[in-house]
Parts: C-alpha cells; sequence; structure tokens
C-alpha cells in the first residue's frame, strides 16, 4: 500500500504495553492524525520489578486479541525487557506475531533502528531508568546495533507511575550535563516517560536528533506499514521518515 494511501484511510497498528504504563495510549491517541488509531493490549509482568518481562502468556494472547482488530503491525513498547536477554527480541517478536497475524517489533530494537536510520552512530543515552539498567542499554545498543554510547545519564526512578508523572525539564537538564560535540543523537528508552510532544522543541535547544521510545515503536510500525506520509512537531524521525 502506498503512503499516498494511507493519506486517505484509516491504518491500524497496536501496542503491547506494561500494565502500569498510563503514557503510550495517551500520546498516540493526541498526538496522531485521526487516520492512524493505535490499539493497545496491557500485561502483566513476570518479576517483583518496573524492568521484568512481561508475562509470556499475555503477550500471547493480548496478541491475539490485536489480530482481531485486524493491525498491520504491533510493538511491544517495554524497551528495558530486552534489555536482560540476548535473545528476547527474536522470541517474543516470534511470540508476537504467531498471536496476530502481523509483523511485530520491540521499541528497544526500533530505537537502534531508527538512530542507524538517521544517520547517527555515536549517541548518549537520557533515561528515568536507574544505572544498572542504563548499563544494560548501553551493552545492548553497543553490542546489538553498534553504536557507541558516549554518556548515560538516569533519574534513578523505580515506579512506573512515578516516570509517568516525569516532567519534560528532567530530560532537558539531563542533556545540558551531557551534551558535547562528538555526540551525534540523544536518546531516550522508556515508554512510560512523555516525550514525544517536547521532541521538536529539544531538537531545536540541542541541535541534534532525539529518538524516544514511543516516538521510535511508532516510526518502526509505520515503516512496516509503508504508511511513511510525514508527522511534523514529533521530530526528524516522523518529520523525515528515513527508511529503515
Amino acid at each position: 500500500m502506498s503512503s499516498e494511501g494511507s493519506l486517505n484511510m484509516i491504518r491500524h497498528f497496536g501496542a503491547l504495553i506494561p500494565s502500569t504504563n498510563t503514557t503510550v495510549e495517551i500520546e498516540y491517541n493526541r498526538l496522531l492524525p485521526a487516520t492512524l488509531q493505535v490499539h493497545v493490549g496491557r500485561l502483566g509482568k513476570g518479576g517483583s520489578t518496573p524492568f521484568s518481562p512481561s508475562l509470556d502468556e499475555d503477550i500471547d494472547y493480548q496478541a491475539k486479541m490485536l489480530g482481531a482488530a485486524k493491525v498491520e503491525a504491533l510493538c511491544l513498547t517495554q524497551t528495558s525487557a530486552s534489555l536482560f536477554a540476548d535473545d528476547y527480541d527474536a522470541g517474543v517478536k516470534q511470540r508476537m506475531t504467531a498471536g496476530a497475524g502481523a509483523p511485530a517489533v520491540t521499541s528497544a530494537e526500533a530505537i537502534g533502528q531508527a538512530v542507524r536510520a538517521l544517520g547517527a552512530r555515536r549517541i548518549a543515552i537520557v533515561t528515568p531508568y536507574s544505572l544498572e539498567v542504563l548499563e544494560r542499554a548501553r551493552r545492548y545498543y553497543e553490542g546489538r546495533h553498534g553504536l557507541e554510547v558516549a554518556a548515560l545519564d538516569g533519574f534513578g526512578a523505580t515506579d512506573a507511575y512515578a516516570i509517568g508523572a516525569l516532567g519534560a525539564d528532567h530530560a532537558t537538564e539531563a542533556f545540558a550535563r551531557i551534551d558535547r560535540p562528538e555526540i551525534e543523537a540523544f536518546v531516550v528508552p522508556g515508554g512510560a516517560f512523555p516525550t514525544m510532544k517536547f521532541i521538536d522543541g529539544w531538537e531545536r535547544q540541542f541541535s541534534k536528533p532525539v529518538v524516544t521510545t514511543n516516538q521510535a515503536a511508532l516510526w518502526a510500525m509505520l515503516s512496516i506499514m509503508k504508511a511513511t506520509a510525514p508527522l511534523p512537531g514529533l521530530g526528524r524521525l516522523l518529520e523525515r521518515m528515513p527508511a529503515a
């Protein structure tokens, strides 16, 4: 389906999110045009921390339900889950595709692909996560996506509800602390952290791309759907829609 056709018809995509996430639905429903409709499945976690992977049985069931909604693509929007096992992305995508009958992506890999699509390699990671998770993110993006992590900064949050209430100033101040000329892009993992309406301003202020979880996940799904019409005001990634 051409990107021209996508301007005139409703396109359906799916997001699987932790049950504690209160941000993904809000960002997509409020900021996207009416022709792009998200359908969401909520997932329980298999552990006691905010970063524990979601339950396999929930992923299977909710992916199947999204398939009934005829989504064209779906994403597991739980970036931290991908950081704790080398084979997690491949396995969970297989489960999602089997359930939904549609191509699947994880938000963690979408971020890596998005940075490369923008022509960047040397990144700084700014996130609500703890130092432990930040270090895992460094290993993931250097080992799996060939990026160079030049700086890390985190807010040390451990509660998903608290992350959803964080203001944009947390990221703005972190960018200012760690910015230097060799950094080619800022990466902000964390689907519970509201970012999408602030990306354009951050990019103007710091003169470099900013890639965030919900933004990159959307770009990856739209790329799969070949719905490549630009989405202005949400950062270079969605305004330029570079090929994956």
